[in-house]
C-alpha cells in the first residue's frame, strides 16, 4: 500500500494545517469509503471534510476535547499500513538523513523511493 499523495511541510508545522491540501489531492471520483489519520489531526474542521466527502473519519479525539467521538478500533488498526510505510521508506538512507538540501529534490527521492518500494 502506498499513499496517494505526499506533501512537504516544515518540521515545526502542525499536521492538521496540511490536512485540507492532503484531502483536496484525492482523485475526483475515487471512492473514499474512511480517512484514518492519528490524533495530530483532529480538528472539527477536517472531520467535516471528510464527512463531506462521503467518508467515515477515523480520527481519535484529544484528550482534552470536551466533546468525544467515538472511532471505530478495527479500522483505527489499519493505520499501521502507514506507519510500516514509513518504515520501509527510511531504508533509504537518503530519506532516512536527508541528504538533499533543497525540498524539490528530497520530494523527488522519496517519490523515487515509493516506486522502489511498489516494484519490489
Amino acid at each position: 500500500m502506498l499513499p496517494v499523495t505526499l506533501h512537504l511541510s516544515a518540521g515545526q508545522e502542525a499536521d492538521v494545517s496540511h490536512a485540507a491540501e492532503l484531502l483536496g489531492a484525492v482523485p475526483a471520483g475515487a471512492e473514499v469509503k474512511a480517512v484514518i489519520a492519528d490524533k495530530g489531526y483532529d480538528s472539527k474542521a477536517v472531520v467535516e471534510m471528510v464527512q463531506a466527502m462521503g467518508a467515515q473519519a477515523v480520527i481519535p479525539t484529544l484528550s482534552t476535547r470536551k466533546e468525544q467521538r467515538e472511532v471505530d478500533k478495527d479500522l483505527y488498526r489499519e493505520r499501521n499500513l502507514a506507519e510500516r510505510f514509513w518504515r520501509r521508506i527510511k531504508d533509504f538512507r537518503r530519506v532516512a538523513t536527508r541528504y538533499e538540501k533543497t525540498d524539490r529534490n528530497f520530494l523527488a527521492f522519496v517519490h523515487l523511493a515509493c516506486l522502489m518500494i511498489l516494484l519490489l
